[in-house]
């Protein structure tokens, strides 16, 4: 160290500050650093295997050098452990456990020493940074930041954000869209990664959010929460729907997304080269939200499958490729943006499909009931589906309807009923073919019906039964036939007789024991 002590100490003090503003990270640091690559160098000159630290004065920069051994009985080993007798010598208050420090003379750097040393501060020096990096990085996920475009490889792109770099990755970028080294980058931060290479910081052009965050800076409605982003959908470089709400009645989103003269939807499409943006009123009712979302196709009829998430949309003929949009990207991204898969039928074709309908549920009616094609037409005109419908319904309601009295309603009924019942009987009698124990059909909630599925399928005990899960049940039997909190009530009491097993061998265990 006399080379080193040559130099005024308070040197060791500038280096360390210079550094720390240089790399943005904290002064203590460097200055550990210092510590460590002074503490290795001494090691290689004295032997590795003594404990041996360095300290830097933080006042006056004066470097020590000090041996560490602990007080010990016995001593096991002499290099880093010294005897209670002997430490007493040195400190009268030494005591088993205590640390005896003895100073080292000044180690001169040499070549080798020098250059370990530097490795040494630099490597702690850049993972600080790193540190640093991480901390200041990990909570702005989802915010929008600008940089330089520092180095452009295979399409992926390196952003410099000034205290960090960033990726931006080829599949993150708009298509076609080309950087060039010193390129302005406007990009949003959607993850951020600790990795063994150091921080990692991804950003994306692509993101939904990234189009929303655009429209807040744009829009001060939107920055104050008076105006509320409630679904984005993208089609990158091509097309976006954006659907808003405004909790102020008196101020119109969409009109207010859109600016005067169409200014500020105009700013968001050039930083998005020049995907057009399809601003959608948000409504919490579904069907006026994917009417809303198929825009600017007009919607004549929409029918709701809420169990399914579906929803079926019937447009008029001159709409349908308008509504389904070029390569199906109107339905598609209106889908995106609701949350529902989106059927889309021309009016000719659902009229088309009501007439089959209405044909083959005539035919079910007028062969199960044995009645004309005018009685059975009827049926199906009131809502009637199935043959249940009309056993279930009271011939008072079936007398009710326009043609029929209380006669044709009271025999309709009586027919329906002996149909079910001749129905019922073969199906009891083919789940018991198909080997559906009797335990299994016992069990409240199940039809005849849907016990021929279960037999089909192999579930034929109680242990069948009770190894399904709930969805597995439904799929089965069909979700139209049985809830969630039916199936899950149903798997219980299969399994019931699992628990009174267990119980009863539990009993006869500790019976035996005694």
């Amino acid at each position: 160290m006399e080379r080193t002590a040559s130099y005024p100490r308070i040197e060791m003090l500038q280096v360390a500050d210079a550094v720390a503003r240089e790399k943005g990270i904290d002064r203590e640091e460097v200055l550990e650093a210092m510590e460590q690559a002074i503490q290795k160098a001494g090691r290689s000159k004295y032997g590795h295997e003594h404990d041996i630290r360095a300290h830097i004065d933080r006042k006056n920069g004066d470097i020590q050098l000090l041996r560490f051994r602990q007080v010990a009985d016995p001593v096991e080993n002499e290099t880093t452990q010294i005897s209670l007798g002997e430490a007493q010598g040195k400190n009268p208050d030494a005591k088993l456990g205590d640390f005896i420090t003895d100073p080292l003379p000044p180690i001169d750097f040499g070549r080798i020493a020098a250059q370990t040393a530097k490795q040494v501060i630099v490597q702690r020096v850049r993972e600080a940074e790193r540190k640093r990096q991480y901390n200041e990085y990990k909570d702005r996920v989802g915010e929008i930041v600008n940089g330089l475009v520092k180095r452009v490889e295979f399409g992926n792109v390196t952003v410099d954000l000034g205290r960090a770099e960033a990726i931006l990755r080829r599949d993150e970028c708009i298509p076609r869209e080309i950087f060039k080294v010193s390129d302005r980058v406007r990009a949003f931060i959607y993850d951020v990664r600790e990795e063994t290479r150091g921080p990692q910081i991804f950003l994306s052009r692509t993101h939904p959010q990234f189009m929303a965050k655009l429209f807040a800076q744009e829009v001060p409605e939107i920055y104050d929460s008076i105006i509320e982003i409630k679904a984005v959908a993208r089609d990158p470089g091509s097309r976006a729907k954006i659907a808003v709400v405004s909790n102020d009645s008196s101020i119109d989103p969409v009109g207010a997304c859109v600016g005067m003269r169409g200014s500020r939807v105009q700013a968001v499409v050039a930083e998005l080269q020049g995907e057009k943006i399809d601003i959608i009123p948000w409504s919490p009712v579904p069907a006026t939200f994917v009417v809303n979302a198929l825009a600017p196709a007009e919607v004549t009829k929409v029918v709701l499958d809420e169990e399914a998430r579906r929803i079926e949309v019937v447009v008029p003929d001159d709409q349908l490729s308008l509504a389904i949009g070029r390569r199906g990207q109107n339905v598609r991204l209106a889908s995106m943006l609701t949350g529902w898969a989106i059927d889309i039928l021309t009016e000719a074709e659902e009229s088309e499909r009501r007439q089959e309908e209405f044909k083959t549920r005539s035919a079910l009616f007028a062969e199960a009931l044995d009645v004309d094609d005018v009685i059975a037409g009827l049926l199906v005109t009131e809502g009637f589906t199935k043959v249940e419908d009309v056993a279930a319904v009271p011939a008072e309601d079936l007398a009710a309807i326009e043609g029929f009295d209380e006669n044709i309603a009271g025999e309709l009924h009586a027919r329906a009923q002996t149909w079910l019942a001749s129905e019922n009987e073969k199906l009891t009698q083919r789940y018991k073919e198909l080997g559906v124990s009797d335990e299994v059909s016992a069990i409240d909630g199940f039809t005849p019906s849907s016990l021929v599925k279960l037999g089909d399928k192999g579930v034929k005990t109680l242990d069948d039964l009770g190894d399904l899960a709930s969805d597995e049940l439904r799929d089965i039997v069909g979700k139209d036939e049985i809830d969630e909190e039916n199936a899950n009530r149903i798997i219980m009491a299969a399994r019931a007789h699992w628990f009174t097993e267990e119980a009863e061998g539990t009993a006869e265990k500790e019976a035996n024991t005694a």
